[in-house]
């Protein structure tokens, strides 16, 4: 199975493997109420955003994949958190796609631009894997990202106690 490269770079942005000095950013970001508007069960505590970024930095060991930090291509300034993650979805090892920025990232097309390029690499590394985007179904900006890149709604399923939609891509 072939693993992520370190560091993927877009025109604006530079994705790139956690390290243990992102938790200060993933506090942040992660911990912020704003980025939890559709999260049912709201920010994480501390003890779980370490937990968190210690299981995102295990992915990269035992998959070849995790999540990444984002970067401001131009400031280095992190952005926010995402890519793909191996998950089980329907009894299958799929790629899930996640993302979350700082509000004051919102609106610029960052989710976008950092969900293509992951898209892109899985694809082209992984095409036997689907890649699922699992979002509540009242985070509009979400689904149009999912609509943007091109994403097929599979349905709604229960996420943590709230409906979510279910998109999926595959390469053609």
């Amino acid at each position: 199975m072939a693993g992520a490269p370190e560091e993927i770079r877009t025109e604006r942005l530079v994705l790139r493997r956690l390290v243990d000095a992102d938790l200060p950013a993933m506090i942040e970001v992660h911990g912020d109420a704003e980025t939890n508007r559709h999260n049912p069960t709201g920010p994480p505590t501390l003890e779980e955003i370490r937990e968190n970024l210690a299981a995102w930095q295990r992915d990269w060991v035992e998959h070849g994949i995790g999540y990444w930090a984002i970067e401001d291509a131009g400031t280095g300034e992190v952005l926010g958190f995402g890519g793909l993650r191996q998950f089980d979805f329907d009894g299958r090892p799929e790629l899930n796609l996640y993302y979350r920025f700082r509000p004051t990232a919102w609106g610029r097309g960052y989710a976008t631009e950092m969900a293509r390029a992951a898209v892109d690499w899985a694809h082209a590394a992984r095409p036997e894997q689907t890649v699922v985007i699992r979002t509540a179904t009242t985070n509009a900006a979400a689904v149009r990202v999912a609509e943007r890149l091109g994403f097929t709604l599979l349905g709604t399923r229960d996420l943590e106690g709230v409906p979510a939609s279910v998109f999926t891509s595959r390469r053609s």
